[in-house]
């Protein structure tokens, strides 16, 4: 009897899936992923359904609300009710501030550059609380990131209180080794915050393995979901904690809706006590459900594989050009962030690839390219030939 594994098979090409425009190579999820027709569909009729909304029983504010919990925790191997349903990153990552304790004193530990949400949270907790902001910068120009991840680990000390990092840089991909950040968050007694927004959905998650205090995805990126939805994984350290909004929804027994008279100060189990006023958004929730259906069926590690088979000619070209670039090991394989030639004209850049209708980000100093499983080698190819023309 055979005992080995069987593996899934390599993920195909699905731009059937979406509208994408004919001729345009769009190269850029890490800014706004499309919506598959599917989600679209699903929008559409929920707004049909709020036109006329009879009959609409009381439980539907919940039951979707329930299987988007439970949509993201598959996707992230955590229990639905540690999900919280919230609208943005900095939603979540204000939750997450506003609750892990800090002394006067203490240090936060971030990257620099860094997504301002999960900064600006961080600089305000600091000054209220006498606190320091301590900011790891990069240590140079590609490849460096292996510094990187070591001088983030030297960064973390008995006086930190709060770690707070991306899954990979949003700038350029450079991956951020969590399992040794959060080995080391936890031999100093400090959280480990993660804004997953570049990442969650096109490479894989294991909140059991990379325990985590707390994780935020916005929906709208690489989950391929509606804009003003985010989910929020919170462990342990939140059960007692204080919301930013005093819901009706979120307190104990808010399913009767007979009883909401009678008041109480107690919440709901679990993480349902962070959502965001009217979460149970009839169209929003609906469609983000879908999304994530569609990302668990993808499976992301084979979503990872796809767009890293996608640029992995790119990047070795270019590097033989001289472009920086960071090494594999060290870049999550669905960003590639690519340096340009000192000197370039970034305006003249952009001009040649808006003509070709090639469509990625300049971030930071990075011209950021993050493809997605409905693009293809042509979509990279015209890339190519614009960026081997430029340079």
């Amino acid at each position: 009897m055979s005992t080995a594994t069987a593996v899934a098979p390599a993920l195909a090409c699905q731009k059937s899936r979406f509208a994408l425009d004919e001729g345009a190579h769009f190269l850029n999820c890490a800014y706004l992923g499309p919506l598959p027709r599917s989600v679209a569909a699903v929008g559409v009729e929920g707004i049909r359904r709020k036109l006329s909304p009879t009959p609409f029983a009381g439980t539907e504010f919940f039951t979707d609300c329930d299987r988007a919990r439970g949509r993201f925790g598959r996707l992230v191997n955590a229990a639905p009710e540690r999900i919280a349903l919230i609208p943005s990153a900095s939603y979540g990552l204000a939750v997450a501030a506003r609750n892990l304790p800090l002394e006067p004193g203490q240090n936060i530990v971030i990257l620099g550059e860094q997504f301002p949400s999960n900064v600006y949270a961080w600089r305000r907790r600091a000054a209220d609380d006498g606190c320091k902001v301590r900011t790891v910068e990069r240590p140079g120009p590609p490849p460096s990131g292996g510094l990187w991840n070591e001088r983030l680990l030297e960064a973390i000390d008995r006086d930190t209180g709060v770690v707070a990092l991306p899954h990979c840089h949003w700038t350029d991909g450079t991956r951020i080794d969590l399992e040794a950040a959060g080995r080391r968050a936890r031999e100093v007694g400090a959280a480990l915050v993660i804004d997953g927004s570049q990442s969650i959905g096109a490479v894989p998650f294991d909140v059991q393995r990379i325990r985590p205090d707390a994780l935020i995805s916005v929906g709208y990126k690489w989950l391929l979901g509606p804009y003003q939805t985010c989910a929020g994984y919170f462990g342990p350290r939140f059960d007692d904690g204080v919301p930013l909004e005093e819901t009706w929804i979120s307190r104990r027994g808010s399913e009767d809706f007979r009883g909401l008279v009678d008041y109480t100060d107690e919440y709901r189990e679990g993480a349902a006590r962070y959502d965001v006023g009217q979460t149970s958004n009839f169209i929003l929730i609906p469609m983000l459900i879908e999304a994530l259906d569609l990302i668990l069926a993808w499976d992301p590690a084979r979503i990872l594989d796809y767009c890293r088979a996608l640029l992995a000619g790119l990047a070795e070209e270019l590097r033989g050009r001289g472009w920086a670039i960071e090494d594999d090991a060290w870049r999550a394989g669905h960003i590639l962030g690519i340096r340009l030639p000192e000197g370039c004209d970034v305006a003249e850049l952009e001009a040649r690839l808006a003509a070709a209708r090639v469509y990625a980000s300049l971030r930071g100093d990075a011209l950021r390219v993050a493809p997605n499983v409905y693009n293809d080698a042509s979509d990279v190819e015209a890339l190519r030939r614009v960026l081997v023309a430029f340079g």
